[in-house]
């Protein structure tokens, strides 16, 4: 019984009580460089969250270097879900520069993510760059 409890444990991510999901190692995960928009751009740490993925800004930069924007930590990609083959759906993306809050989709190739979304007529879309 305990073998099998264990094994339950490792299945489901449980052992030592964290809920670890099984798309911890998803290749898209880690830190992206934006393009530059309004003037600046930024590095998003992708990391699980709950059952899906989601995106901080964890450092801003503009043509002068890095400062520090009131934007570093803000939530930028959330609800994202892998729809497999590096595709990502179902997810939102907040684009700071307009206040405006886009149905989000991504595309993963390699060190490549193209990040697109759609609020009413208007899309936009980005090409990121793996940074780590």
């Amino acid at each position: 019984m305990k073998t099998l409890t264990l094994a339950a444990g490792l299945a489901f991510g449980l052992i030592g009580g964290v809920a670890t999901p099984a798309f911890a190692s998803d290749p898209v995960m880690g830190i992206w460089q934006t393009q530059v928009d309004d003037g600046a751009y930024a590095h998003v740490k992708v990391a699980p969250c709950a059952d899906q993925i989601c995106g901080h800004i964890t450092r801003t930069f503009k043509d002068s270097g890095e400062y520090k924007s009131p934007n570093i930590g803000l939530k930028l990609v959330w609800d994202m879900v892998s729809s497999g083959s590096g595709k990502y759906k179902g997810g939102k993306i907040y684009q700071p520069s307009t206040e405006k809050t886009f149905n989000s989709k991504m595309a993963l190739s390699g060190d490549v993510l193209k990040v697109s979304g759609c609020v009413g007529p208007i899309c936009k879309k980005q090409t990121w760059a793996r940074v780590k």
